[in-house]
């Protein structure tokens, strides 16, 4: 159950050398086939290049971060042309205006825009640890801290790439929910939804956030800020295949009553087939589909974790 929201609905902030804008500093793009013909095909995306917006010219020198002492500089090789602050004001402002942004896309080791392991120099050019972060990144995740981020590269981790999909309309189920006047029951019934999804990341979150539902002395507006930052810090905790095993095993229990013992096995069989790594995640959840469709039920009908997208992205057919 994924809930049916139109391409239009879902916003996600873009480097715009990934859809094929010309905006590097070579003058060519960097496009990603996930991006444009997977991914794009469900969102629609807002594209940004924070180097052309403040000013750079396209083509143009080659820019990086150099660290002197306390003092960050976005410049040319030699040190010049600095904008790090041009960089760090424009992704102050567009951090601000993109609020409403469901996701949001970075162009991986770059100065300007890479989530993680950036490189950082000396002024005399060698190089320090590649632990920076793109100063443009850093202000819209540092504004934004519960938006879904990913970056290029790492995209083409599958389990990665499924993981940020995920989290990105389990984020704008969320925003529709605030758009909606959030109440006490509206939240309760989202959980609902996502008790499964919660469970494959972080069992501890599970009971935390059944536990923070469960108490009558908070306002709704602090329960559900609470329960949002609990859900998203939880998503973005790795799902490993012990753990969709145990959920998989969980709701294998709903059916056990209505299973033949010859079905019982094999959907056992395919869970712990799953487990071992030697079939795809898929394989067992389409035969757990199979079976809500012959035994209905209501309560796991509207779980997010048996479609938490739609189908045709086919995240879940490679690990």
């Amino acid at each position: 159950m994924h809930t049916a929201f139109e391409k239009e609905d879902i916003v996600i902030g873009v480097s715009a050398c990934l859809i094929g804008e010309n905006v590097r500093f070579d003058g060519g793009s960097k496009p990603s086939n996930f991006c444009i013909h997977e991914f794009g095909q469900h969102v629609t995306y807002k594209s940004y290049c924070p180097e052309v917006a403040v000013g750079l010219p396209t083509p143009r020198p080659t820019i990086r971060q150099i660290k002197d002492g306390d003092i960050l500089k976005v410049s040319r090789p030699d040190g010049t042309g600095d904008v790090a602050q041009a960089l760090q004001a424009y992704g102050k402002k567009v951090a601000e205006i993109s609020k409403n942004l469901s996701g949001y896309i970075f162009c991986a080791k770059s100065p300007s825009c890479g989530m993680e392991r950036v490189k950082v120099y000396t002024p005399e050019g060698n190089p320090l640890v590649a632990g920076g972060i793109g100063v443009f990144a850093n202000e819209i995740m540092k504004a934004n801290p519960l938006l879904p981020c990913e970056e290029n590269g790492r995209l083409n981790d599958a389990p990665l790439k499924e993981n940020f999909v995920a989290r990105v309309y389990t984020y704008r189920h969320w925003q529709a929910l605030v758009e909606s006047g959030i109440t006490k029951h509206k939240l309760m019934d989202f959980h609902s939804q996502y008790k499964y999804t919660v469970m494959s990341h972080d069992l501890v979150a599970y009971k935390e956030l059944g536990r923070l539902l469960a108490r009558a002395d908070l306002p709704v507006e602090e329960m559900a800020d609470t329960y949002i930052k609990g859900l998203m810090t939880a998503l973005a905790i790795k799902a490993t295949r012990k753990k969709h095993a145990n959920t998989l095993a969980h709701i294998q229990g709903y059916f056990s009553k209505y299973l033949s013992p010859m079905q019982r096995k094999e959907l056992c069989g395919h869970i712990d087939t799953y487990r071992k790594g030697l079939m795809p995640l898929m394989v067992p959840l389409t035969l757990i589909n199979h079976y809500l469709l012959e035994h209905p039920n209501d309560y796991l009908a509207k779980q997010a974790y048996l479609n938490p997208y739609p189908e045709q992205l086919k995240l879940r057919y490679g690990y």
